[in-house]
């Protein structure tokens, strides 16, 4: 019998019309959405359903918008009786796995995720820091380059073993993308994000989440999440809360998270959310284990038809 792994999709995933069919079709998913409305307060369904794109891709939205999809459809394969052995999360989406994992509720982790998105949009002036993804060269490559280079530029999420993030202050990240090519990358491209996320220049933001994070009830996880900042699985709430405090300036470190879950005999994925992008990270990791998309509901029938 398959041993299943949910993994939780963060920035990126973000697509004008996300979840409209799901919550047309389904009034568990449909619950979410209203529910999360209320919570905050914020047209949560306009932004996602109709856009426009700026204001789905501003943080503050972002991250609740795809928190909220991505609890949703937990919910709603549990309820069709497909638990996780294990979860994880790419950045924003550990919040979705503690959810999953039973560590934060709903509620409090919608707030807690709304809270995270304002605090990453206002820790740095706007234009002063960015991101670029580094394809075809070696992670030590990379941070020896970085290291060498004047001002912040640090490695930010280790997606695959060939796609690296890079992330930092704007002059430098610059300079750091032009050495990169000339040292032989097949490609380097400055990515389209609001701020240096997984950086050294999130304190500031870091400051600021973690005292609400300390006032938000976080429990023992029913299940293991493998953490970003550490790439271990852990069940311990305190642990869990240290965790959450770190991965703001921490990299991500996927290719690690997801060889362990492997490791750990998860052979059959479930990208949880919007978009496919883990799935394409996922092939180019391990091409040997299985991963399914929850998009829409012809992804869903699949799940529900092969897994269950």
């Amino acid at each position: 019998m398959s041993k299943i792994g949910f993994i939780f999709p963060g920035q990126g995933a973000q697509e004008v019309g996300m979840g409209q069919e799901l919550y047309n079709k389904y009034p568990e998913i449909a619950d979410y959405f209203n529910r999360a409305e209320e919570i905050l307060n914020l047209d949560l369904k306009r932004i996602c359903f109709e856009g426009p794109e700026f204001d789905l891709n501003l943080t503050e939205n972002t991250q609740p918008a795809l928190f909220t999809m991505s609890a949703a459809i937990d919910d709603y394969l549990k309820k069709q009786g497909l638990v996780p052995d294990m979860v994880a999360g790419h950045s924003l989406g550990e919040y979705s796995a503690l959810t999953s994992a039973g560590a934060i509720n709903f509620e409090d982790n919608l707030k807690l995720v709304r809270q995270r998105g304002q605090a990453m949009e206002e820790a740095l002036p706007a234009g002063l820091g960015t991101m670029a993804a580094i394809i075809g060269l070696d992670i030590d490559t990379i941070e020896d380059i970085c290291s060498k280079v004047v001002g912040v530029c640090e490695v930010a999420n280790i997606n695959t073993p060939n796609q690296i993030v890079i992330s930092g202050e704007k002059e430098a990240v610059a300079t750091a993308m032009e050495r990169l090519n000339n040292a032989g990358a097949k490609k380097v491209v400055e990515l389209s994000v609001s701020g240096p996320f997984h950086s050294s220049l999130m304190e500031p933001a870091v400051n600021r989440l973690k005292s609400v994070i300390e006032n938000v009830e976080i429990k023992d996880a029913s299940i293991p999440i493998v953490a970003n900042a550490t790439a271990e699985k852990v069940i311990d709430s305190n642990i869990i809360e240290e965790n959450l405090i770190a991965q703001l300036t921490s990299s991500v470190r996927w290719v690690e998270s997801i060889n362990l879950m492997i490791d750990e005999g998860i052979d059959t994925f479930v990208e949880v959310g919007s978009g496919r992008v883990l799935k394409g990270l996922l092939r180019r990791i391990d091409r040997s284990v299985d991963c399914y998309s929850t998009r829409n509901i012809k992804d869903l029938e699949k799940i529900i038809g092969d897994l269950i």
